[in-house]
């Protein structure tokens, strides 16, 4: 490996795929605030997945809906509250 580009911070991090409630420990340097305590009783930091292999159809060999409409429905609706939203509506 070369000297001086890769990071410093690896640590040991739980990733969970909440689509199917699946977690795995493995070693990483992304940035998360989140914490869970993982079945040996250590606090690791948790990075939270909505796909992963075991929920990915690919791996799975199962079709699965995801929900874009709703996210477009939830921000619209965030968005309408705004201070913006009220201004475009006046022009």
């Amino acid at each position: 490996m070369k000297k001086g580009i890769h990071p410093d911070n690896y640590r040991m991090v739980v990733f969970k795929d909440f689509s199917c409630d699946v977690s795995f420990v493995t070693r990483s340097c992304a940035p998360t605030k989140d914490s869970i305590v993982w079945e040996d009783g250590n606090e690791y930091p948790l990075i939270k997945l909505e796909i992963s292999s075991a929920s990915h159809p690919f791996f799975t060999g199962k079709m699965k809906f995801v929900d874009s409409a709703g996210r477009i429905d939830k921000f619209n609706k965030k968005f309408a509250n705004s201070r913006y939203a009220a201004r475009e509506q006046a022009e």
